[in-house]
């Protein structure tokens, strides 16, 4: 059983897959995952870049109706066979995969960066949307929640 920092580290591989794919993040991650995966055996490390093929083939040919329902799905088989090839290792082993895991996964999103799927949009830092001489600018953000901000001193002056 692997502990719960590995079982999300493997649920990070498993969305990193399904985030990447048809992306311009996907050769790098699909050959640095197909080698941490293969653990040094070509013929293993061939195998999955198969694999990581198919799944890019099936998300592509996904319906939209289905599309997140196949991320999901694909999603869901990567994180099991990061826990699986996790749970195979040793001790020692396992903390370094885990290691070099979370060295491939901040390289594919280094921390503070920004994914969005198939239909969103990431932005980092201010928004500015406007609508000049009767076009018109939307934007969809879901679920929002905004806090109320600290009440203003006394005016100095």
């Amino acid at each position: 059983m692997l502990s719960e920092a590995m079982a999300a580290m493997a649920a990070a591989g498993g969305t990193a897959v399904v985030q990447a794919a048809s992306t311009d993040a996907w050769t790098g991650l699909r050959q640095r995952l197909a080698r941490w995966l293969g653990r040094g055996n070509p013929q293993r490390e061939n195998a999955e870049l198969e694999r990581l093929d198919q799944t890019v083939g099936d998300l592509d040919a996904a319906a939209p109706a289905e599309l997140g329902r196949v991320r999901i799905h694909q999603g869901a088989a990567w994180q099991a066979r990061i826990e699986t090839l996790l749970e195979s290792l040793d001790d020692t082993e396992r903390s370094q995969a885990a290691e070099q895991l979370s060295a491939l996964l901040d390289q594919c999103n280094p921390r503070g960066g920004m994914s969005a799927s198939q239909g969103g949009q990431a932005v980092g830092g201010n928004v500015d949307i406007r609508a000049d001489h009767g076009s018109a600018a939307a934007w969809n953000m879901g679920d929002v929640t905004l806090g109320n901000p600290t009440q203003p001193g006394p005016p100095q002056g």
